[in-house]
């Protein structure tokens, strides 16, 4: 029977650089613009794809519920995003970024470009672009264990 390592156990391998990366992304966004990563999220999906449903949100951004709540109900008290009613659905309403909320996204996108650079600056092209189509195929075969569809 194969014994577990953790060290080479590619979910634990993940999550530390997950961990690592989100670390310290979270420190600059909270230290140059007072954002913690959930919000920062929610500022740069509606500043890609525009309104929004908190239920949207959480769906696009993979994150639950109440963390979209929280990060949605802070960027709407720091004036960045806005909230109107949803012709749609009468039950929700939709977020969209104030311009506010855009003049931040416009400071912060090019920060997080450079970061990116940064992390991946020890990588050449062809072995960013195998990278993110192997993290795009585990995102899939995760999704496919997750609705128990092998």
């Amino acid at each position: 029977m194969p014994r577990l390592s953790l060290d080479q156990f590619l979910p634990y391998r993940l999550s530390i650089a997950s961990n690592r990366v989100s670390g310290a992304i979270a420190t600059a966004y909270q230290a140059l613009f007072g954002l913690k990563i959930p919000e920062w999220r929610l500022v740069a999906v509606l500043a890609e794809e525009g309104a929004a449903s908190q239920q949207a949100l959480g769906v696009r951004t993979r994150m639950d519920k109440m963390t979209v709540s929280r990060a949605a109900l802070t960027l709407v008290e720091r004036g960045l995003v806005t909230r109107t009613a949803n012709p749609a659905d009468q039950r929700s309403q939709l977020l969209s970024l104030s311009a506010s909320g855009r003049q931040l996204y416009d400071e912060i996108a090019p920060k997080a470009l450079a970061m990116e650079a940064e992390l991946m600056a020890g990588f050449s092209d062809a072995e960013r672009e195998r990278l993110t189509g192997y993290l795009v195929r585990l995102e899939q075969a995760a999704e496919r264990i997750g609705t128990g569809h092998s």
